[in-house]
């Protein structure tokens, strides 16, 4: 039976620095007890029988609540991929025009 996963795209939260990516990972281990791992432009964090999934919703929460932390909240959103994927997406800068 396959593992269930939960997949995040941090493609562009990657440019931050490793530093935030391996607290993150960290964190979502130490919150979901699953095993998460960082390879590319994603994390996939696996889960065994034992330690369930948790809902869509409460991951949400989770990689807000690391934004948060890291002090990254202005400058990222979480938003939902499809099925249990999640992207932590830059947020666009308002540009006022020039008077």
């Amino acid at each position: 039976m396959d593992m269930p996963e939960t997949v995040i795209e941090i493609s562009e939260l990657r440019g931050k620095d490793d530093e935030t990516i391996k607290d993150l990972v960290k964190f979502l281990e130490d919150r979901t007890k699953g095993e998460a791992n960082a390879a590319g432009g994603q994390i996939i964090l696996s889960y065994t029988e034992e330690a369930e999934a948790p809902s869509r919703s409460y991951m949400r929460v989770l990689l807000r609540k690391f934004l948060h932390k890291e002090e990254l909240k202005g400058l990222f959103r979480v938003i939902a991929g499809k099925e249990s994927a999640f992207i932590i997406k830059a947020i666009k800068q308002q540009r006022y025009p020039s008077e």
